[in-house]
């Protein structure tokens, strides 16, 4: 199997946990942060579900530079905002990955802050980034939820909330 398949086969596959996570976000705690330093639910839950359109982003762009890009949260009111941003770059990222060849993947991609440059690293190496950003985010968003007493659904296996997992 190629490895933009291999990584189809792993978005799709995280994303049905990702999309438990997300489903389960309470709307009444979007304001909520167990600390200061920490982004509130909103903030978090949003980033998860926009971290997809990485993957697209590693397609059609040779870099993101923050000083000529200022960063606009997603605009979110509810869950329903917040799994439609989700399924939309969801959508996006299987598309692309979907007609990559493997020679897609080596190109040279940068994250820059006008001249600094913060990371580089091939396309391939910016969706392998992005996956593990958005199961990284999500395990964090799944304390969030633990903290607020809500039910944790199984990732890999059981979890204490859902121990016969399907």
């Amino acid at each position: 199997m190629s490895t933009p398949k291999e990584f189809l086969k792993e978005l799709t596959e995280e994303s049905v946990v990702t999309r438990k996570m997300l489903e389960r976000v309470p709307e009444d705690k979007y304001d909520w942060q167990p600390h200061q330093k920490s982004m509130s639910v909103k903030q978090l839950a949003g980033h998860v579900a926009e971290l997809p359109s990485w993957v697209s982003m590693a397609f059609t762009t040779d870099e993101l530079d923050f000083q000529g890009n200022e960063y606009t949260p997603p605009a979110l009111e509810n869950n329903h905002d917040l799994l439609g941003l989700f399924d939309q770059s969801l959508a996006g990222a299987k598309e692309k990955l979907e007609i990559a060849k493997e020679e897609d993947l080596t190109p040279t991609w940068l994250l820059k802050n006008g001249d600094q440059v913060l990371m580089s690293l091939t396309k391939g190496g910016l969706v392998r980034h992005a996956l593990s950003q958005t199961i990284h985010h999500r395990a964090q968003l799944g304390v969030y939820l633990r903290l607020l007493d809500i039910p944790i659904p199984g990732t890999y296996g059981p979890s204490a909330d859902e121990p016969n997992f399907s």
